[in-house]
């Protein structure tokens, strides 16, 4: 299903049903402030091994990252972050950055894994982070290609990402078009600041 969102006037009917989706399992596709991506309620286990099935990984085996609205959301997922990391997260974010931070407890019960570590973003789009609002907790969230794959055109425009996806998710939202440059990937986790993926954020 393709459903239309202006970013600049959003229909909180539409992200009620987006989000009852999400509660219920489904697997949606949605606009970020950098490339569309692909993503589901980090809170339901059936959502996460569907996500993982649809990348064909173990679900304890993956790298999702998690969407949060704000800060405070993060801290809810990390362990306490050091004052220089928790000063370039709040002058980067919201932004086209993910962030990798040491994750607590939480995460590898929710992810069936060891993780140590956890990705996060806060995109500077409207509509995701509405979504992660009326959701409660955030999305996990994955890119729509693997890595190393070459971004194509086809990945900046909905009608095209529909074409390919509607078979495999409940909902594909048009936020209009995307962009070909993923975000740029930090690494936080131990005590220094180092650039993994040179992508559309600046630091």
């Amino acid at each position: 299903m393709l459903v239309e969102i202006n970013e600049n006037n959003i229909d909180n009917r539409l992200i009620d049903s987006i989000v009852e989706a999400l509660k219920n399992g489904e697997l949606i596709i949605y606009p970020t402030d950098t490339v569309y991506a692909i993503g589901c309620d980090l809170k339901n286990k059936g959502a996460l091994e569907k996500l993982a099935k649809l990348k064909n990984i173990k679900l304890s085996k993956s790298k999702f990252s998690i969407i949060c609205k704000n800060i405070s959301q993060i801290t809810a997922y990390v362990k306490p972050i050091d004052r220089p990391t928790f000063k370039l997260l709040n002058s980067s974010l919201p932004g086209p950055f993910t962030f990798i931070l040491t994750a607590n407890n939480d995460i590898p019960r929710l992810f069936d894994s060891k993780r140590k570590e956890i990705g996060i973003k806060i995109p500077d789009n409207k509509i995701v982070i509405e979504i992660v609002e009326k959701l409660g907790n955030p999305l996990v969230t994955t890119s729509l290609i693997d890595d190393e794959d070459e971004l194509l055109e086809y990945f900046v425009d909905p009608y095209e990402i529909y074409e390919r996806f509607d078979d495999k998710v409940h909902t594909i939202i048009d936020g209009g078009y995307g962009k070909l440059e993923a975000s740029t990937i930090v690494n936080c986790t131990d005590g220094n600041i180092e650039i993994i993926r040179q992508g559309a954020g600046e630091l």
